[in-house]
């Protein structure tokens, strides 16, 4: 595939003009807008905007990418990387913003909220600098830094500062270990059942904001129940390896 690209290029003729694949990048990188926005909320203390903000940031990362692959941008455009630029963005959106917002909210008290921020900013860039943080079925390798999933899950469900914390600690650690951790997208076995959990995850999501972070009782459990499949089912998918096998289709 690649072989027939290069070809395509050395005769001048790409699948996509590079206007269109350059747009490519500038969705990508709207997400740093969307960042911004969110900062000031949170710096404002509107948890309801900074995750509404957040929440638009996942859904460009989940879009730009499929439309890159498509459209062939890395072959059209070698000298522009999008997986940099998009690392770049998800370092802010994943994971020091949601930092930033335990922080700002004094959600584990002054103290465990400012000693979780440096946990996660740091244990997360370390996490950033492994070149080989996917496996062949494009699971990630350890837990991948999606604090802002997590961050948005505690803020709704409320569970307490010293479980808060050990979710923090919990997630930092297993982030090094060998733990297979879900791509709810890329991973083809159990995909429909897995994009439809995720899917569930957003909806309870999208009704915590509605409730401005304040949610009801059956929202809470949602998204804690669909939030501890999406977090353990690449686990047991790892040691289960003919889990969702048969029925494939990539």
């Amino acid at each position: 595939m690649k072989a027939k690209l290069t070809d395509k290029l050395k005769n001048g003729k790409v699948t996509a003009p590079k206007a269109k694949a350059f747009s490519v990048h500038l969705l990508t990188a709207s997400g740093s807008f969307l960042a911004f926005l969110s900062l000031v909320a949170a710096s404002e203390s509107n948890w309801t905007a900074m995750f509404l903000w957040l929440g638009l940031a996942l859904f460009v990362d989940g879009i730009d990418g499929p439309i890159a692959r498509k459209l062939e941008v890395k072959y059209v455009l070698p000298n522009w990387s999008g997986e940099l630029l998009d690392n770049i963005i998800d370092y802010v959106t994943y994971v020091l913003i949601p930092a930033f917002a335990l922080y700002q909210s004094g959600f584990m008290g002054h103290g465990l909220s400012f000693l979780s921020g440096a946990i996660i900013v740091i244990s997360s860039a370390i996490y950033y600098a492994d070149t080989s943080m996917k496996t062949t079925e494009n699971f990630f390798k350890g837990f991948p830094v999606v604090w802002n999933m997590v961050v948005f899950t505690l803020f709704i469900i409320n569970p307490g500062e010293w479980t808060a914390f050990a979710v923090v600690v919990v997630s930092a650690i297993v982030s090094f270990l060998p733990l297979n951790f879900l791509h709810p997208v890329r991973v083809v076995r159990l995909r429909p059942l897995n994009l439809t959990i995720f899917m569930l995850w957003c909806a309870f999501g999208v009704a915590g904001i509605f409730y401005q972070m304040d949610a009801p009782l059956w929202v809470r459990i949602g998204i804690t129940v669909t939030g501890i499949y999406l977090y353990c089912i690449g686990i047991i998918m790892q040691f289960l390896p003919k889990l969702g096998l048969k029925n494939a289709v990539k």
